[in-house]
């Protein structure tokens, strides 16, 4: 296994996280700054990256849309003391797979990157060019593209896995608890709407210009995708 990378710029921070891995058998390494960061992560191949957000040189967030472009599929995991829904919304818009507050447990951390590698894994072996479809709406896995009555759709990653994870499930009410350990891998917090925020924001992409609804809201249980008539 490639070893995980760590980009963060507290020294104490940054060696609690590698020790503790490499206590858990994974190699690690360790940049500072976001400009050495970014270069390591383009010249070197890493199975997963943990990083902050507030970095010297390249801030986390533009760092990790940057590494999105040229890695799109390496899991990342952010590690901030900025916790509110916007935050993690901004995060996760910016192509983070997870979102983790400080001060954080180590056992937690490990497990979602546990989860993450897991997940990573079985998409690697899962092949390509499967091709999901509800209504008029289709997602191609292969090519990671979206696209409602033959007109494109530009998603955010997040936005995309939301979206496969709504239409493997299609025609079943899926609860916010199902939502956030699936797709966020973390249990749902009751104190934050991150979940209702990323469901607004594809309503608003995929309804665009289509008179058809397709997620509907089931009160106190959840939502459903599916065309509408369907029963």
């Amino acid at each position: 296994m490639h070893p995980i990378l760590i980009i963060e710029d507290e020294q104490r921070v940054s060696d609690l996280i590698r020790r503790g891995l490499e206590e858990q058998g994974y190699a690690t390494e360790v940049a500072y700054d976001g400009e050495t960061g970014k270069k390591l992560v383009i010249g070197r191949e890493y199975c997963l990256i943990i990083m902050d957000i507030i970095l010297p040189k390249i801030n986390g967030l533009d760092l990790c849309k940057e590494l999105r472009q040229a890695k799109p599929d390496i899991p990342i995991i952010m590690l901030t003391a900025l916790g509110t829904t916007d935050d993690k919304v901004e995060g996760f818009d910016a192509g983070a797979n997870d979102y983790l507050v400080k001060p954080f447990d180590f056992r937690e951390l490990h497990v979602r990157i546990r989860e993450l590698l897991k997940r990573s894994k079985a998409t690697t072996a899962g092949g390509s060019g499967s091709v999901l479809k509800t209504a008029d709406l289709e997602m191609n896995l292969q090519t990671k593209s979206v696209s409602r009555s033959g007109k494109e759709i530009s998603l955010t990653p997040k936005e995309f896995a939301l979206l496969e994870f709504m239409m493997r499930n299609s025609g079943r009410v899926i609860s916010r608890v199902e939502i956030a350990q699936h797709v966020w891998d973390t249990h749902f917090d009751t104190g934050t709407n991150f979940i209702d925020v990323y469901i607004n924001y594809l309503r608003k992409k995929i309804y665009k210009a289509f008179p058809t609804r397709l997620i509907h809201t089931k009160p106190g249980m959840g939502f459903i995708f599916k065309e509408e008539g369907e029963k």
